[in-house]
């Protein structure tokens, strides 16, 4: 069984409808069967690819995620932007960017960002007279923000298999962030004039208004200051700065907001453990397909076929790019950095590629693919969220691919984009 059998034999399961852990279970221990490893390698690779420390940020963040969601945070920041924007024609669609922006730097997660804020998003643009899709649309496209910029689950996890600092991935990932950020803000800005998106009346802005709302969010507000400003700084890791946010949600939801209930507490620890179990199970049957790859030298004849195309870095990365927009429509994010990501960074890195910059392209093309069917993942919790059938979800989504598009070539482009900041507080 060479390597591209056991590629044709994963993609063959999955278009069987095989659960992608399952999937990957298969493909690798079939591997190891037929090549006569002795069957404890299983146990022992699972084992390890679980045994990091880099990883434990993961399951924090999640419970983060889900304890910021019940704790009376995303209210208050919704709140806020919607009195600092909401005059402005299509304000409210700006605020849904900003908005994203703020809880990314508490989440970390783009479903959490949709599941967090959508509800309210697209309840308060509905009132004000977009339509369902448009506010869909705009949430989903905004919720890619989320695992790009700090804190962000999928940079860990690509840090963690890369051997790749988790600390210098996440720094890298700010200006990538904000340059999102500002071209869906122009494209919704655009978007303002030629649909003649509603606009809140004149006397909806008053300082006393802004100033109330911004005493009521400021703790909400603060979390990402907080939490960003202690990574810059130094004072945290990645596994220290998620144990500082599920620390600073217990004590908003429960002394400041008074919003946070010991039913509620319990409800969301479950659903932390369930979501943390789905994770750590993909990311251990990876490792056994991860293995049969490696020993089948997969990794060895995808740098000498990507090599044989050009030693350009920079139209390595164009095809590259090309591979993980494709990837991204048929596999889950997490499924493909632990797949992909031994293969491509070594391939990478002779030609000169950093892979900190690497990782940031790597993950900006999987969070598009969120958008993208059959396995778009943003798509259906969005469709869910908003009642909108999912048909109708893509059609609205299209114009937004543009500015994530543009993001992406700036971004593989400009290595400084994302290696910059890094090499300014780790020189």
């Amino acid at each position: 069984m060479h390597g591209i059998e056991i590629i044709a034999f994963l993609l063959l399961l999955l278009a069987l409808s095989v659960p992608l852990s399952i999937s990957l279970s298969i493909a690798g221990l079939s591997y190891i069967v037929l090549a006569g490893i002795p069957i404890s390698v299983v146990a022992q690779r699972m084992g390890n690819a679980v045994n990091s420390f880099p990883l434990l940020a993961v399951p924090i963040f999640i419970f983060a995620g889900c304890l910021l969601n019940t704790s009376g945070i995303t209210s208050r920041i919704f709140d806020f932007a919607k009195i600092l924007m909401g005059s402005f024609r299509g304000g409210l669609a700006h605020v849904n960017v900003i908005a994203s922006l703020i809880f990314s730097g508490i989440s970390g997660a783009a479903l959490a960002d949709i599941g967090g804020l959508g509800q309210i998003e697209i309840k308060a643009m509905e009132e004000q007279g977009y339509t369902t899709e448009q506010a869909a649309s705009i949430t989903a496209a905004s919720a890619t923000i989320g695992p790009i910029f700090p804190p962000s689950i999928p940079l860990i996890i690509y840090g963690s298999v890369a051997e790749v600092s988790g600390m210098k991935l996440l720094i890298a990932g700010i200006i990538p962030g904000l340059l999102i950020t500002v071209l869906l803000m122009m494209q919704i800005g655009y978007f303002s004039v030629k649909y003649n998106f509603p606009a809140e009346s004149a006397e909806a802005f008053y300082l006393k208004r802004l100033y109330r709302a911004f005493l009521r969010a400021l703790p909400a507000l603060l979390a990402p200051v907080i939490l960003v400003g202690g990574m810059l700084s130094g004072y945290f890791s990645p596994t220290e700065v998620a144990t500082v946010t599920v620390f600073y949600g217990l004590i908003l939801g429960k002394f400041i907001y008074r919003e946070l209930t010991w039913t509620q507490f319990i409800k969301v620890a479950r659903e932390s453990i369930r979501q943390t179990a789905n994770v750590m199970f993909i990311i251990s049957s990876a490792s056994i397909f991860a293995f049969a790859l490696t020993v089948e030298q997969v990794h060895v004849q995808l740098a000498t076929a990507l090599l044989q195309i050009s030693k350009n870095p920079i139209i390595l990365l164009m095809v590259v790019n090309v591979l993980l927009l494709v990837v991204g429509t048929i596999m889950e994010t997490i499924a493909a950095i632990l797949v992909l990501t031994p293969l491509l960074v070594p391939a990478l890195t002779k030609v000169g590629v950093d892979p900190i910059h690497l990782g940031i392209v790597m993950v900006l093309n999987l969070m598009i693919g969120l958008l993208t069917p059959p396995v778009g993942m943003s798509l259906y919790m969005i469709s869910i969220v908003s009642g909108s059938p999912l048909e109708k979800v893509i059609k609205a989504i299209l114009p937004y691919f543009l500015p994530l598009f543009a993001s992406l070539l700036v971004v593989t482009l400009v290595p400084a984009i994302s290696t910059w900041l890094p090499g300014l507080f780790y020189r």
